[in-house]
């Protein structure tokens, strides 16, 4: 019960840090503006005159390897700037404990984020009747997607004090995860490295995400976001003990 107690101390303050300051809002609304505007501006997603919700899914991971970097790279570089890592670490909570809290508050926040352009699949659903799989599929790919992004984002975070380093290597690297299946990796592979082809190929998030967002939910792709996930977290966790360590 005290670890519980403790990761939700944790995730309080973390989430209520968010909204502490206006950056919480201006993210918020900077996605959903640019949202919409990439939904219906560049994607013309009107004009395909299908009641598809799957052209407004399309963006979101493009949107979450610049927005969930921004959110995730203050979460461990900013408490090794200001020293307040120190006192956090001597609190009766493990490390575990402070690195759920702050991962389930991101991933809250950035939930929220998502779950606010409801509106556009009800106004799909007013104009024409949407695939109720697709929707469901969608959002929870979307979720997993930025929960995994933001792994990233803690992962580089724990790495430096510095944002902007964190932000830009967190970047390249979900852009990497990206890209891992599409034709320009995979034909740079082929050249010098074909037997890596299909192993950097499943690293990709896009086949598992555009997997969900058919509204096809396979546990190999929960399994593989989920491993993602506990994988980066288990990296940062690295990370932070061996500089306390030393």
């Amino acid at each position: 019960m005290d670890a519980v107690r403790n990761t939700k101390a944790i995730f309080k303050r973390e989430l209520a840090s968010y909204f502490e300051s206006p950056v919480a809002y201006v993210f918020l609304v900077v996605f959903l503006v640019l949202v919409q505007f990439l939904t219906f501006f560049i994607g013309n997603y009107y004009e395909m005159n299908q009641a598809d919700p799957r052209g407004f899914f399309f963006w979101h991971p493009w949107l979450f390897l610049i927005l969930v970097p921004a959110a995730s790279m203050r979460l461990w570089s900013e408490e090794r700037r200001t020293g307040t890592i120190e006192t956090l670490l001597t609190l009766p909570v493990s490390l575990f404990q402070a690195l759920l809290g702050k991962f389930l508050a991101a991933w809250v926040f950035i939930g929220l984020a998502v779950l606010l352009t409801f509106p556009i699949v009800l106004a799909t659903a007013y104009l024409g009747a949407p695939d109720k799989g697709v929707i469901v599929g969608g959002y929870l790919g979307s979720l997993l997607l930025a929960g995994t992004c933001l792994s990233v984002g803690m992962f580089t975070s724990a790495l430096t004090r510095n944002q902007v380093i964190s932000f830009v290597l967190s970047v390249v690297i979900c852009l990497f995860l990206l890209l891992a299946g599409w034709p320009p990796i995979t034909d740079m592979f082929v050249k010098w490295a074909p037997r890596l082809v299909e192993l950097v190929a499943s690293f990709s998030f896009m086949s598992h995400y555009f997997s969900m967002q058919r509204g096809v939910i396979d546990l190999r792709d929960l399994a593989y976001f989920a491993s993602a996930m506990i994988f980066m977290l288990a990296a940062t966790h690295q990370v932070i003990e061996n500089r306390k360590a030393a």
